[in-house]
């Protein structure tokens, strides 16, 4: 019989729970947040990313990313530059690079155990599966 899609939903969203709860937990015992790493991940990414990119790229509203690199500025985290018009353009320093490195392997580490019980193969399925479903 087929999986129920609220089921399926369901254990999409305990996976991702699961990760979160976990994730926030070893983070703060490196001085920081999932919420802070993730900007700061999105930051590296995209260098010079206006506030509102980010805010996209971490599942925020416009006005929770600004008061969020408010703090990763006043953490002496990040650089903040006047783009044009009213845009503010983003980027890493070194301190918000050892940050985000520093959390990098605790991210690896949380989610190589996390997928441990799938080859190499069943994970390359399940990724491909969710970005077919993703625009």
């Amino acid at each position: 019989m087929p999986v129920a899609l609220q089921d399926l939903g369901l254990a999409v969203k305990r996976l991702q729970h699961r990760h979160h709860r976990t994730l926030d937990a070893l983070l703060i015992e490196q001085g920081t947040t999932l919420v802070q790493w993730d900007a700061l991940r999105a930051i590296h990414r995209h260098p010079e990313s206006t506030s509102h990119e980010l805010a996209l790229l971490t599942f925020q509203s416009d006005q929770s990313f600004g008061t969020l690199a408010k703090r990763l500025l006043a953490q002496g985290l990040i650089e903040r530059t006047v783009g044009p018009g009213r845009a503010i353009r983003h980027r890493l320093n070194p301190a918000g690079e050892a940050v985000l490195n520093k959390g990098q392997a605790v991210v690896d580490r949380v989610l190589v155990e996390s997928f441990a019980p799938l080859s190499p193969q069943e994970r390359d399925l399940l990724h491909s599966l969710l970005m077919r479903l993703l625009p």
